[in-house]
C-alpha cells in the first residue's frame, strides 16, 4: 500500500511542479492555491510513505516520478525541447525507479 501511496505523492509532485508555471510567480490566486494544496499533499503522502519504506528509495522514487512526469507534461504543455539523450536520461531515471522497487521486495 505504501508504495501506492508513494507513487501518488510522486504524481502530486508532478502537479505542483507544473502549477508552479501557472501561477505566475504566485500572482494568480487558484493556481497559486492548487500548487499549494498539491506540494503540501505530496509531501504529507511521502512522509506516510516513508513510515515503512527506506527514507533513500522512497525520496528517490518520489523526485524520479516528479522529474519524469514534469519533463513529460513540459514537453506536452509547454512544447519545451526534447531530443534522443533526453528520452534516454528520462528512461534511465525510470529503470532506477523500478530497480530501486525490485530491490525491496
Amino acid at each position: 500500500m505504501n508504495w501506492f501511496i508513494l507513487f501518488v505523492a510522486g504524481l502530486l509532485e508532478v502537479g505542483w511542479a507544473i502549477g508552479l508555471k501557472y501561477t505566475e510567480s504566485f500572482t494568480k490566486f487558484w493556481p497559486t492555491t492548487g500548487t499549494i494544496l498539491a506540494l503540501v499533499a505530496s509531501v504529507f503522502l511521502l512522509g506516510i510513505a516513508m513510515k515503512t519504506l527506506p527514507v533513500g528509495t522512497a525520496y528517490a522514487v518520489w523526485v524520479g516520478i516528479g522529474a519524469i512526469g514534469t519533463a513529460i507534461l513540459g514537453i506536452m504543455l509547454f512544447n519545451e525541447p526534447t531530443d534522443t539523450l533526453k528520452i534516454l536520461s528520462l528512461s534511465f531515471i525510470f529503470i532506477g525507479i523500478v530497480g530501486l522497487k525490485l530491490a525491496h521486495v
